[in-house]
């Protein structure tokens, strides 16, 4: 076909999911002209499976998200229809937010931004080749010819690489929802030297709340008062539509056990690796045979539709066992189906071929993001999106890179692992991840990193203006806080809190400490009444963990040695005497920026680390 010039780009976005929407959003405001390519405009921001947005460790991702300057956090504060705060009876550094969002109205809004940033210009079509020259790309040709040059490109291409949907024996070769596959894209990434694995995933049918008996499950409210994702909404928003639970049961598992030879999970049909942390309910009965009920959700897909997501009975078994065995829970004996379940199967690529930037280490400013790196979750996949998308127009820019701590950021642990360790199986962001969860709060999220972007067009002064309230609420706070107490009101407040120890002397910052809850203090003392209750909240977790905090602190100096000392880019591992061959091979393949990264490798062991760092000794000489 006869290539023509569609337009000349400083970034071509391919791919318009939640990697995609962030990763063009980032290049176009920081001044860069920027095309996102994408197979179908309904697809842009689409939410395939559940229509949330959060959730534990996941919502800690997006509000860094929003401290950069992203967009997650407003989108999904717009469009909510249930805000809840996770974890609340642990600690603070594990609770996170969580929403319920309007699937249809996610889409819209996101379009809408898209639509109206400018230096950002959308396109539909497909990529069929990525054009490079002298280990450099210049654009992407579409399949109809047209060539859209950039001097970087951003691949985002989510689930949809020579995607099939698998039901029962029944395949199609198709993307989520019944969106066209990307067909021709999968023997480019091949072609240009990346290794290429097969993935996979899967769905739980929509059913139509008509038919659903709600009055046989358990009620799940949202809360009211909870703080919004994004910093720049200090009003907390208000939980329009409820949830429920319910239960799978021995007739389920029975069901499912009964028909597993026509499950393509275990008849063979399926052979590549699916999400361990999010399995379908074949495999939780099967792998789990001890558990008499397995917990579903009833979630809404949207304030216009009366789709039910069923949370927690992801599935590929073939429609008529599907049927029988929703039908066996509790509450959806007469349910209808608007959609069923399915699994889909999809490329992606291995991420020890990228850097922390998320730069192809073959092809010069080319990058990856998204469910392509092997990741799952829409959080996870506009955390990369926007690190490629800073570090795509950095590069232009010629800044120097863009690239987060694992001490700074979950989205530092969340890339650091990828182009570090690899992933196997889909990757997804856990709390559990996070050597520094304690210093990773999500509510300090604008602390840590809002500074980043200053000097920057994606601090916008409404977000400086905000960024810098919250930072004088938190000294005047802490001010206020270590003031001593009145010692007859102090007397009297230990008695009616249960608060031990002698308080002559102390502040309320030690109250704190001694077990004091700050609204109380607050109350009692008539102290901070018109200080913001997040920002209150904020500064009660950091006293009352400052041991720990310290503790942490201490750690991550004593490891930043390590992450300071950087790896020539040119350094030749074969020709350094005493590292293993294990160690030289996985060093070669992996190519770490630094020393602490270098210790990370798996097959890397801390004998090679001391290698390393006698070798980077003798050419300092």
């Amino acid at each position: 076909m006869k290539p023509f010039k569609e337009g000349k780009f400083d970034i071509v976005v391919v791919g318009a999911g939640h990697a995609g929407c962030e990763a063009a959003l980032a290049g176009a405001r920081l001044g860069l002209k920027t095309a996102m390519l994408t197979l179908n405009l309904d697809s842009i921001a689409f939410m395939a499976c559940n229509p949330s947005i959060g959730g534990t460790a996941k919502g800690h991702l997006v509000r860094e998200i929003d401290a950069l300057g992203g967009e997650m956090a407003k989108n999904a504060d717009k469009t909510a229809l249930q805000m809840r705060m996770l974890n609340e009876g642990k600690g603070e550094a594990v609770q996170s937010l969580r929403c319920q969002n309007d699937k249809n109205a996610y889409h819209r809004e996101m379009k809408k931004t898209l639509e109206n940033t400018r230096n950002l210009s959308i396109l539909q079509g497909e990529c069929a080749k990525i054009l490079t020259k002298g280990g450099k790309v210049y654009g992407v040709k579409t399949t109809y010819g047209g060539v859209l040059e950039a001097s970087a490109v951003i691949l985002a291409t989510g689930v949809y690489l020579n995607a099939e949907t698998i039901t029962g024996q029944f395949r199609q070769k198709s993307g989520p929802s019944g969106f066209a596959a990307a067909t021709k894209l999968t023997k480019e990434l091949i072609r240009l030297g990346f290794n290429v694995r097969r993935f996979k995933t899967g769905t739980p049918a929509r059913l139509d709340a008509r038919t659903v008996d709600f009055e046989k499950c358990q009620r799940q409210t949202g809360e009211n008062g909870v703080p919004c994702f994004s910093f720049l909404n200090p009003v907390p928003k208000t939980s329009e539509r409820e949830c429920y639970i319910t239960y799978t049961n021995k007739a389920t598992h029975e069901l499912i056990l009964n028909n597993l030879d026509r499950s393509p999970l275990y008849n063979g049909d399926i052979k590549s690796a699916g999400p361990r942390y999010c399995p379908s309910i074949e495999t939780k009965v099967v792998r789990f045979a001890d558990k008499e009920r397995h917990q579903i959700f009833l979630e809404p897909e949207g304030a216009d539709t009366n789709e039910i997501y069923v949370q927690g009975m992801s599935s590929s078994m073939p429609h008529d066992v599907q049927k029988s065995m929703y039908r066996s829970v509790e509450g959806l004996e007469n349910c209808q189906f608007m959609r069923y379940a399915y699994a889909i199967e999809y490329d992606c690529i291995d991420t020890l071929d990228v850097y922390p930037t998320l730069e192809f280490k073959k092809i010069q400013g080319l990058y990856t993001a998204g469910q392509l790196n092997g990741t799952s979750g829409y959080e996870e996949a506009a955390a990369q999106g926007l690190i490629a998308g800073i570090n795509a127009a950095f590069k232009i820019l010629k800044r120097p890179p863009f690239v987060l701590g694992r001490d700074e950021a979950y989205i530092g642990v969340l890339i650091d692992d990828l182009v570090t360790k690899g992933t196997e199986e889909p990757y997804r962001m856990m709390t559990s991840r996070a050597e520094y969860a304690i210093a990773l709060r999500q509510d300090t999220a604008d602390f840590r990193l809002t500074p980043k972007i200053f000097g920057t067009a994606l601090l916008t002064e409404e977000r400086e203006k905000i960024y810098k309230s919250r930072l004088n609420w938190c000294d005047k706070i802490y001010s206020d806080l270590n003031c001593r107490a009145d010692f007859e009101l102090a007397e009297q407040f230990a008695k009616e809190n249960g608060i031990l120890g002698n308080m002559h002397g102390v502040s309320f910052a030690d109250l704190i400490r001694r077990g004091a809850k700050i609204e109380d203090i607050c109350k009692k003392f008539d102290i901070l009444t018109d200080a913001p209750k997040d920002i209150l909240k904020t500064c009660e977790t950091s006293i009352k963990y400052e041991g720990y905090i310290s503790k942490t602190r201490a750690q991550i100096d004593r490891a930043k040695k390590l992450e300071e000392r950087k790896l020539p880019d040119d350094i030749d591992y074969y020709k350094i005497g005493g590292l293993r061959l294990e160690a030289q091979e996985k060093l070669a393949r992996v190519r770490p920026f630094t020393l602490g990264q270098a210790g990370r490798i798996s097959g890397v062991n801390p004998a090679d680390v001391t290698v390393l760092m006698v070798y980077l000794a003798t050419i300092k000489k």
